[in-house]
């Protein structure tokens, strides 16, 4: 949580906004064609659809801010084969406004971050049952590039974004913030050849292409707010869930497999955004334990969560503030096995049988206290740096029922964060 110290007397100009994106990108998967078209067989359909969350703040005409972007590629049929791939991908963005402050918003900006790649060819018609993958795992390939479902600390390589922002401001009635709609549009790339190899082949191009993506959210522009009473932040958090695998652990070793270690710490992000003590925001994080199955596979299990915020600061006072948010939001659990000895392609299009994966989707409730201490990082009041400690319970609605097996005791049970934040 964080809050801004500033003056209505200080001349610069700022706005802080939180908004959410989709949109279409290019994204050829040219290796991977070239060896289809060797075969006789048609080349996979292009191309991604994008859903974003964003957060930037403009001081003056700088713009600062951060993007997290999971975009998934159309499927693809071959033979009793479906054909995948997906990205993830976290740019921190600077650039520069090219209006002056007002409803039309024109930014040019720069992004550079890191990301996630996830290339898959698994059966059509595979098993829905969790035993039947276990006793079966070999229904495709899946390969990946700094796996996430490890981890968010497993993103990794480097990615570069040019592009444009184009925004125009709307009033919401009685209330000071604005709600924004934006368009985006710019070109995405990979600068390093061959950096996203997997297998024999490079996939650099799926991290490349141009896009288009269109969205909505809520701005804070000085024009009408009092900067001393109204924020909006941007935080990393490290987090501990206290959920339990133990009865997936029963079911893996009933099946002669290795147990998962119990899940360890967590990174995510939040935005928080305040005004006359009213509170919301949003933010994404997974949990994740890995190891060995056994001597032919590895496996991970892991949970993503993405909840929106609303709630109330209950107390301010100098440099220490106090808080509480109700949370709703999506989780998915994913359990994937993965053979530790699978061949370069092109044997590995010609002998595909080698992995596994089953996945389960809900909905998420969450209530969490918020204590954060604010410090300004200089005089000049340009920022502050806010240190935050987070206490919930997250509940999930619904069973989660991965192949037959509820997954509740994976997702349920309390959590503590420390977060680091930044505001203008």
């Amino acid at each position: 949580m964080s809050f801004i110290h500033l003056h209505a007397q200080e001349s610069s100009s700022r706005r802080s906004s939180l908004f959410m994106t989709y949109g279409t990108s290019g994204a050829n998967v040219r290796e991977f064609n070239e060896m289809l078209a060797e075969k006789g067989i048609s080349p996979l359909r292009n191309g991604y659809r994008s859903f974003g969350m964003g957060y930037h703040t403009r001081v003056n005409d700088f713009i600062f801010g951060a993007e997290i972007y999971q975009s998934n590629g159309p499927k693809s049929n071959y033979g009793d084969f479906e054909i995948d791939y997906r990205t993830s991908r976290f740019y921190f963005n600077v650039g520069y406004a090219l209006t002056e402050e007002g409803r039309v918003q024109f930014l040019h900006y720069m992004s550079m971050g890191v990301g996630y790649m996830n290339f898959q060819m698994l059966k059509a018609n595979r098993p829905d049952e969790l035993v039947a993958i276990l006793s079966d795992p070999a229904q495709g390939f899946i390969l990946r590039k700094n796996n996430i479902h490890k981890g968010s600390e497993y993103l990794g390589g480097f990615l570069t974004e040019i592009g444009f922002q184009l925004g125009y401001d709307l009033d919401i009635p009685a209330m000071a913030e604005t709600l924004s709609v934006i368009a985006k549009f710019g070109y995405s790339f990979s600068p390093f050849e061959r950096a996203w190899s997997r297998n024999g082949l490079a996939f650099d191009n799926i991290q490349s292409g141009a896009f288009l993506r269109v969205g909505a959210g809520i701005s804070l522009p000085d024009r009408n707010i009092f900067y001393n009473d109204a924020t909006m932040s941007f935080h990393f958090f490290y987090g501990s869930n206290g959920v339990s695998n133990s009865r997936f652990n029963e079911i893996l070793q009933n099946n002669n497999y290795e147990p998962l270690p119990e899940v360890g710490g967590n990174i995510g992000v939040k935005v928080i955004g305040e005004n006359a003590r009213t509170m919301y925001g949003l933010e994404v994080w997974n949990l994740s334990s890995f190891g060995t199955a056994n001597e032919a596979y590895a496996q991970t299990l892991n949970g993503i969560r993405f909840y929106a915020n609303l709630g109330r600061q209950l107390y301010k006072r100098k440099n220490l503030e106090l808080g509480v948010l109700g949370g709703m939001g999506y989780g998915g659990v994913r359990y994937t096995l993965e053979s530790r000895f699978k061949t370069d392609f092109p044997r590995l299009f010609e002998e595909p049988l080698h992995d596994g994966t089953i996945v389960a989707h809900g909905l998420m409730a969450k209530p969490e206290v918020i204590i954060s201490y604010v410090m300004p990082l200089s005089s000049l009041k340009l920022f502050d740096l806010v240190y935050s400690l987070h206490g919930g319970y997250e509940y999930p609605l619904g069973r989660y029922n991965l192949g037959g097996v509820p997954m509740r005791e994976f997702m349920k049970g309390p959590y503590m964060q420390v977060s680091v934040g930044v505001r203008p």
